[in-house]
């Protein structure tokens, strides 16, 4: 009776660290989808920004100062870089307010 007893004990543990592997399992495999389809529509996001500030500098600089080649690239630079700081201080601000550690 005590063996039978203690077997039952280890089976009831054993099948309750296997549904917590598989809650787990699923809980990170959910986590990666989220991760990975934020990081695609970000890359889409990025890639039509691109094109946006491309398309300003090149009707409004260019227009203005045809000669502006690589004066018009270094516009174009300091304003993806200026956006890309702006953003990223903003989002780290959130993130500390709502005690993300990511």
């Amino acid at each position: 009776m005590i063996i039978a007893s203690l077997l039952g004990k280890w089976y009831c543990v054993n099948m309750a660290t296997k549904a917590e592997k598989d809650r787990s399992f699923k809980r990170e495999l959910l986590e990666q989808f989220i991760t990975l389809s934020t990081s695609g529509f970000g890359l889409v996001a990025a890639l039509a920004w691109n094109e946006a500030i491309q398309a300003f500098v090149k009707e409004n600089i260019e227009a203005y100062f045809p000669e502006s080649g690589v004066i018009s690239k270094l516009l174009y630079a300091l304003l993806i870089t200026l956006f890309a700081v702006l953003i990223t201080y903003q989002l780290s601000k959130l993130a500390a307010r709502f005690g993300v550690k990511k």
